[in-house]
């Protein structure tokens, strides 16, 4: 098992032993464990959002824009167009590993959805082949 299978923000044993663990040694720290415990999964996402509107900032800042900001010119023709040419090119490149950092973010969403799915469907066919076995209601449906 690896250290982030073990620290998942989802109740497990470590997790919860760790937020007792914070909350006796100083209460902030297992305040924020139990934080961690409950809006983890959506950390990803959060930082996702933070990595691409600071991406963009930047990016924005890099490029030129226009009349606000002069062309820098070296006074050399030959390798002002080079460097110009370099730049889109790698202008293109980072486009490029944007678009595939986009598809291989969907291929992971499909795929944590398959695998939802299909968990989801084994628990469907286990609850009803659980019905079948007994002839009546699951026992923990069951009406007193």
């Amino acid at each position: 098992m690896n250290q982030s299978a073990l620290l998942r923000p989802d109740w497990t044993p470590a997790t919860i032993a760790l937020m007792i663990l914070g909350f006796m040694v100083f209460w902030p720290l297992g305040l924020a464990m139990l934080a961690y415990i409950i809006f983890g999964d959506r950390l990803r996402g959060f930082k996702r959002d933070v990595n691409q509107a600071t991406d963009g900032f930047f990016a924005s800042c890099r490029r030129p824009h226009g009349r606000h900001r002069p062309h820098f010119s070296t006074g050399n023709v030959a390798f002002d167009d080079w460097r110009k040419a370099e730049l889109d090119r790698i202008e293109e490149e980072r486009r490029k590993l944007d678009e595939m950092r986009e598809e291989f973010d969907s291929y992971l969403r499909e795929l944590r959805r398959a695998k939802d799915q299909e968990e989801f469907d084994r628990f469907m066919r286990d609850r009803r082949n659980a019905k079948r076995d007994d002839n009546g209601p699951v026992a923990e449906y069951q009406t007193p």
